[in-house]
């Protein structure tokens, strides 16, 4: 059975030092103790250990175009639509073989940063005319193989994707390979619903994409699933004055008033909300499921966090289009985009939680574990065994300890902080590296050199 010693690592209590880590075959902790003596079987973790943090927005393929849609149209005045279109062609290009690739590598890449677990939002299900595959979930069924050549724990979400405008619209030519009715849709489901349950590590959810995509019909047939259910809310103001001008209601206000929001929701981005909507999305134990560097790279806005933590809601972080893959990258940019809005710093801070690493630390793996449906995201018994050892050599951390290494870890100069990563006991990051990386980089520059990126 796996077992570790971790020098130093953050309970649900706080920090414990010299604290055996045991655990079954099936990946699960069974036994937390404090103040064990060194020495024995268990594999020592001489730096600072934390849980592993629940990615809970990923949309993998997109990992490559990372930083290759950055220049400007002729147009001028980019944005995310803009930004959309060239999306669109892009996804265009993506062979199934060339999916699994992608996913192992920002897999992988997620796993070296402290990430242990991916809730991946798939709507690339189609061939690149819009014909399904003999297989309706094969492009869910590559990203299912890449976590686990990977190691990585993974939440399969397939994403319901009819239209191309709020409740009706036509889709744009270049959705051709997103689009599903519900009978297509089930299909999917069921095959990603049996993949998970013999995969280790993984499990599923369903994701109606947008109110842009979507009809309410089809979103009253996703609230019967009792399982998670993701969607995207409310990124940018043009999504909101387009269903106020549909509906008479904002997006965030028009979930709550029509959807059953509760604890398997996750409202992806949920960036424009007035304040209303925000408290009444905390009061729903519904997750905000929020992507800083992603929305900070496509000029999203910035999410009212203050008055979302006041009201005591839950948040999680996720990647994304994968601009960023590092757990720390997300924190930092989270809050220090408010301390740019608000001219203030450590805004996610309270007397209880005066680090603003920890704080939203903290709040990411609860958050994380609740959007991605798994036992994860705490030392405790009962939950996963996902472990992610900080380097305390690393120059940014060295000579620092529990929550002030937090902050560093943070808000620091960071690259590669983790020395080693566990998911359900096995170790797949050593001293920095992925334990598959050659491979897997050589997979992902093929496909890179193939698509001309």
């Amino acid at each position: 059975m796996p077992e570790f010693l971790a020098a130093h690592a953050l309970l649900p209590e706080g920090w414990r030092r010299d604290v055996r880590i045991a655990s079954d075959e099936a990946g699960l902790i069974t036994d937390v103790t404090p103040g064990a003596p060194r020495g024995g079987p268990a594999h020592f973790l001489r730096g600072h250990v934390i849980p592993g943090v629940g990615n809970l927005h990923s949309h993998a393929f997109q990992r490559a175009m990372a930083g290759g849609a950055e220049r400007r149209s002729p147009a001028g005045r980019d944005s995310f639509w803009s930004w959309r279109e060239t999306m669109y062609r892009f996804a265009l290009t993506i062979s199934p073989e060339d999916a699994q690739a992608i996913g192992a590598m920002v897999y992988a890449e997620c796993l070296t940063r402290g990430f242990t677990h991916v809730a991946e939002f798939h709507y690339l299900h189609h061939a690149p005319d819009g014909s399904p595959y003999v297989d309706r979930s094969e492009m869910a069924q590559r990203l299912f193989a890449a976590a686990e050549a990977a190691g990585i724990g993974i939440t399969m979400l397939p994403s319901l994707y009819r239209h191309g405008g709020i409740f009706g619209a036509p889709p744009h030519e270049g959705q051709r390979r997103f689009l599903n009715d519900l009978d297509g849709f089930q299909e999917i489901v069921n095959r990603v619903r049996a993949t998970a349950g013999r995969q280790r590590n993984a499990a599923w959810g369903v994701a109606p994409h947008s109110l842009r995509a979507v009809t309410p019909a089809m979103l009253e047939a996703m609230a019967e699933f009792d399982a998670p259910i993701h969607i995207h809310a409310a990124e940018q103001e043009k999504e909101v004055q387009e269903c106020l001008h549909a509906t008479g209601l904002r997006p965030v206000e028009w979930l709550l008033r029509n959807c059953p929001l509760d604890r398997r929701w996750v409202l992806i981005h949920a960036t424009h909300m007035s304040e209303a909507e925000t408290r009444e999305l905390a009061a729903t134990g519904a997750v905000a499921g929020l992507c800083p560097s992603t929305e900070a790279s496509l000029g999203d806005g910035i999410f009212p966090l203050p008055a979302y933590l006041a009201a005591g809601g839950i948040l999680g972080l996720g990647t994304d289009s994968h601009v960023g893959t590092d757990p720390a990258a997300e924190i930092r940019q989270l809050e220090t985009s408010q301390r740019l809005a608000l001219e203030l710093r450590s805004v996610a801070t309270d007397t209880e939680r005066p680090h603003p690493g920890r704080g939203l630390l903290e709040r990411a793996l609860e958050g994380g574990a609740q959007a991605c449906g798994v036992a994860m995201g705490a030392i405790a018994v009962g939950k996963r065994c996902d472990l992610v050892e900080l380097d305390d050599e690393h120059p940014t951390l060295v000579g620092r300890e529990g929550d002030g290494l937090l902050d560093a870890w943070a808000f620091g100069p960071a690259d590669r902080m983790s020395r080693s990563v566990a998911v359900g006991g096995v170790v797949v990051v050593e001293s920095g590296r992925h334990i598959r990386e050659g491979t897997i980089r050589e997979g992902f520059a093929t496909v890179m050199r193939k698509l001309g990126a």
